[in-house]
């Protein structure tokens, strides 16, 4: 198997593979989808300040998953991971850990300690939760009905 290639700049084409992987992979709606995309989008227009940045996990140039993550304005050294999200066909290969790696590594370089993570309470993102709490993040609250009724928002969070 080949090497798995990791890089933070997006690319144009990041644009619609992006937009691919969201898509078929189940676990967002049309405007979930749209905004993982602008965050792509403004990255590309305004460079480093949008505060957006990004790893992308490619293998012979194919982007097979990525992240997205920044500051959170008005702390210290909290980071937000907004998207992580690797290819339905590469799955269960280990690559959505070698992107929070590489991102929590990211992050400690540029001063960050605390990463937060959102997700839903929702039967869908039981694999989504149990990924995250395997990886060392702890379920810091959880928001009533957030989503919609039933639905909570579960806000995880992993410190060094």
């Amino acid at each position: 198997m080949d090497t798995l290639v990791m890089r933070e700049q997006p690319r144009e084409s990041d644009l619609e593979v992006v937009a691919s992987i969201l898509k078929r992979s189940g676990f967002f709606n049309a405007e979930e989808q749209e905004v993982g995309v602008s965050l792509v989008k403004e990255r590309l227009q305004l460079g480093e300040p949008s505060l957006y940045f990004f790893q992308f996990a490619e293998r012979q140039q194919q982007v097979l998953g990525y992240t997205c993550f920044g500051p959170i304005p008005g702390t210290r050294s909290s980071y937000d991971l907004y998207w992580i999200a690797v290819d339905p066909a590469h799955q269960k290969q280990g690559i959505g850990s070698v992107l929070l790696a590489g991102t929590e590594a990211e992050i400690e370089k540029r001063g960050g300690k605390r990463i937060y993570i959102e997700t839903s309470s929702s039967e869908l993102y039981v694999p989504t939760r149990s990924f995250y709490t395997s990886h060392g993040y702890e379920l810091e609250a959880r928001l009533a009905h957030y989503y919609a009724p039933g639905d909570d928002k579960l806000i995880y969070v992993k410190g060094w």
